[in-house]
């Protein structure tokens, strides 16, 4: 960790960069790492951190900065006023945990701010911009500072500074005119706040330098704004022209301002019919009420102007609003389009069955792509036909895998008429990955997103960065399917952040755990007793499951291990239980496709085909996997896991990772197969080390597994329980695994 505060105890800091609020989307690490990472001299830096997550966060860089712990629910107001009071700078500058600061960017406001004469009350800079899309985008507002200048003025000779964009981040103010102020800007609404420092500032002075980003988040990831959030808008701009009373230009510019955001509001943002004519209504008035004697607006405004001003605005509202709706069915068609070009029969087909009533007792399964009855979803749907019995489900399974489903399963086959039928009418649409972009969300249906596994490598929006793993993604497609889900099912804090961070929509995330890893918890030792008798393998023996993971940067599978080599080494009572990922199955193994069931070759048995792999994990003593989320899972049993991790560096170049594995792994890590074979042939595998990284990466990442995973889902989601009546996830230390094969063979 770099040196962040150089200045001494005696010495008042410069400025105090005051980051505040909660970790929205797992965006503050990346902030608070940026400031990390070059000396700041004569800056302090505050964190306000509302939550645990922005503490954890804040708290991994003490005692380079002041952490302050903020309960959740804190507003940013209390933030930054709990921020400020610690603040011991001459300036302050507030920094919303969301968003960011381009590299350089404290230290040239310190530099700036400190040949500042005490009558600059606020110091304006230059911003850029980032969304989902693309980071670093310039602002409009960097001309506009340039022609200001950086001298100090006055705000009533340069009204124009009141179109710099409506920011705090944007502004860094001096520490006494805050607080002589604070109870004014204190608010809510950070655009109100951003103007009237302006408003009430002596002098002002520009800095035309991209000292802040603004990171635009999605607005599909934000809560809809309620009728009164639109209608505030109105009511800011009254207030702040009633600041701006007695001082003509800045009352001019204000005017104009409030003219266009109120039109902009209006035509773009969706507002439901009743709210849009109150709004339009409120707007009206406000732009009569306010109106300066012969003012004339902008060019382009004075149409749209003369619409807020008349009584009866009716006709004009109806006009922009089937404007509006013009437009983004054009929109519409022409994203759409190419998805349903050729399928016309399977479209009319679909609008018929979407024409019909929502059947409540009705529900879809999917996993895996339509592979069939496995994973999270199977777990939710055992445990729905005892609390729930009700409710109907349907498979979707692939016309190859329908063979393979338990006698009386009810599926349908992708693409046939009963699969739209059902698709149409479910209540309840389950899946661990998506269900396909032509798919509708229909009003009082629910859709219900189980993943299958524990984020090590990005995934979703963070792939982007990563050519190998973004080659072929759409992923304005991919939020379109986001945009669906309704819950999103978690097996700990960290999938929660990351699942908001890389599907950033309005999900609700059943902090749950996940179902399939329930049997993990509720086996006995019969049932280990009967897997590994399947298995065919012998009591006393060791099973060692060897699971490894796809590489994005590999066209196919490439073996990474000597299989024969390694069951050589390991002896007559090892038995390796390979399972090759699910893209490449049959082919880890060394010899062909295998059949249906496991196929052994002397002490190598191929479970590539086996179904369920949560029973392979009962099975076996322990594990050895690369970057497979089955670490995750496996970790339940508190069994040994070992990493085998010979090209780690070119995995996370070219996929990218959430944490380094090689700092935080549940077990003994092998670089190549010398070291696995040494780290399996000794104590290594299982010995005090190894179990204690084993309990730390237990206590993170099985947080919510406890056994009841799928009764807290089954109840939440389809009994339309409340949260606070589910049975509480049990501690991790008060619970008891299925018995490991050795405690089974001894029962």
């Amino acid at each position: 960790m770099s040196e962040t505060l150089s200045e001494t105890a005696s010495e008042t800091p410069k400025l105090s960069v005051v980051v505040h609020g909660p970790d929205v989307q797992d965006h503050l690490s990346a902030l608070l790492d940026s400031l990390d990472a070059h000396p700041l001299t004569g800056v302090e830096v505050i964190v306000a951190a509302v939550g645990d997550w922005a503490r954890e966060a804040a708290e991994r860089h003490t005692p380079a900065f002041t952490v302050l712990p903020l309960p959740d629910g804190a507003r940013d107001p209390a933030a930054r006023s709990a921020g400020a009071a610690r603040a011991s700078g001459r300036w302050l500058h507030f920094v919303h945990a969301k968003d960011g600061l381009p590299p350089g960017a404290p230290r040239a406001i310190a530099e700036h701010a400190a040949g500042l004469p005490d009558t600059v009350d606020v110091l304006l800079l230059d911003h850029v911009r980032s969304t989902w899309r693309a980071s670093g985008l310039p602002s409009p507002d960097g001309p506009r500072l340039a022609r200001a200048g950086r001298a100090a003025l006055a705000p009533d000779d340069h009204p124009a500074l009141l179109e710099v964009t409506p920011l705090l981040g944007n502004r860094a103010v001096r520490a006494g005119f805050w607080r002589a102020h604070e109870r004014l800007l204190t608010t809510d609404d950070e655009p109100f706040a951003a103007y009237a420092a302006l408003l009430l500032a002596d002098r002002v002075a520009c800095l035309p330098h991209p000292a802040y980003e603004d990171r635009r988040l999605r607005p599909e990831s934000l809560p809809p704004p309620t009728p009164e959030q639109r209608y505030a808008l109105v009511e800011r701009f009254e207030t702040l022209l009633g600041l701006a009373a007695g001082r003509p230009a800045a009352h001019a510019v204000l005017y104009d301002l409030m003219i266009r955001e109120c039109l902009h509001a209006f035509a773009r943002s969706g507002m439901p019919d009743d709210v849009g004519r109150e709004f339009f209504h409120r707007a009206s008035l406000a732009a009569r009420r306010h109106r300066p004697d012969g003012h004339r607006h902008p060019a382009g405004l004075e149409g749209v102007r003369r619409s807020l001003l008349e009584r009866d605005a009716c006709a004009e509202y109806r006009a922009l609003r089937a404007a509006h709706r013009t437009r983004r069915r054009a929109r519409s068609a022409v994203r759409t389009g190419r998805h349903r070009a050729g399928t016309l029969l399977r479209t009319l087909q679909y609008r018929r069955a979407l024409a019909g009533p929502v059947d409540p007792h009705l529900a879809v399964f999917s996993a895996y792509w339509a592979r069939g009855v496995a994973c999270n979803p199977a777990a939710i749907a055992a445990r729905l036909a005892e609390l729930a019995p009700g409710v109907h489900p349907v498979w979707v399974v692939t016309a190859a895998g329908a063979a393979l489903l338990p006698p009386g399963t009810d599926h349908v086959v992708p693409g046939t008429r009963r699969y739209w039928e059902v698709l149409a009418r479910a209540k309840y649409l389950v899946n661990n990955v998506n269900f396909p972009d032509a798919v509708v969300k229909r009003p009082g249906t629910v859709h219900l997103q189980t993943h299958h596994g524990t984020p090590l490598k990005r995934m979703g929006l963070d792939q982007m960065p990563y050519p190998a793993a973004a080659r072929g993604l759409d992923f304005q497609a991919l939020l379109e399917r986001v945009d669906r889900w309704d819950f999103s099912v978690s097996a700990n804090s960290h999938s929660t952040r990351m699942w908001q961070r890389a599907y950033p929509s309005r999900h609700v995330s059943l902090d749950h755990g996940y179902p399939r890893n329930d049997v993990f918890y509720t086996a006995g030792a019969a049932d280990v007793r009967a897997v590994r008798e399947r298995l065919g393998i012998a009591p006393g023996h060791r099973a060692v499951l060897y699971a490894p993971t796809h590489r994005d940067y590999e066209a196919g599978w490439t073996p990474r291990l000597d299989l024969a080599a390694l069951a050589d080494a390991l002896g007559e009572e090892t038995i390796l239980l390979v399972r090759a990922h699910y893209f490449y199955e049959g082919t880890a193994a060394p010899h062909a496709s295998p059949p249906a069931g496991p196929r052994r070759t002397g002490r190598i048995i191929d479970v590539s085909s086996y179904d369920p792999v949560e029973e392979l994990c009962l099975a076996a003593d322990a594990l050895v996997t690369d970057y497979s989320s089955i670490m995750f899972d496996y970790a339940n049993l508190d069994r040994p896991i070992v990493i085998h991790a010979d090209d780690w560096e070119t995995y996370r170049t070219t996929r990218g990772v959430y944490f380094d594995l090689m700092a935080e792994a549940p077990g003994p890590v092998a670089r190549d197969q010398a070291e696995l074979t040494e780290i399996l042939t000794t104590d290594a595998w299982r010995d005090e080390r190894a179990a204690k990284a084993r309990a730390a990466f237990r206590r993170r990442f099985c947080e919510y597994d406890d056994g009841r995973a799928a009764e807290r889902v089954v109840r939440r989601v389809f009994l339309g329980e409340d949260e606070r009546t589910l049975p509480p996830v049990l501690p991790v230390e008060e619970r008891t695994p299925a018995p490991s094969p050795e405690e089974a063979t001894a029962s």
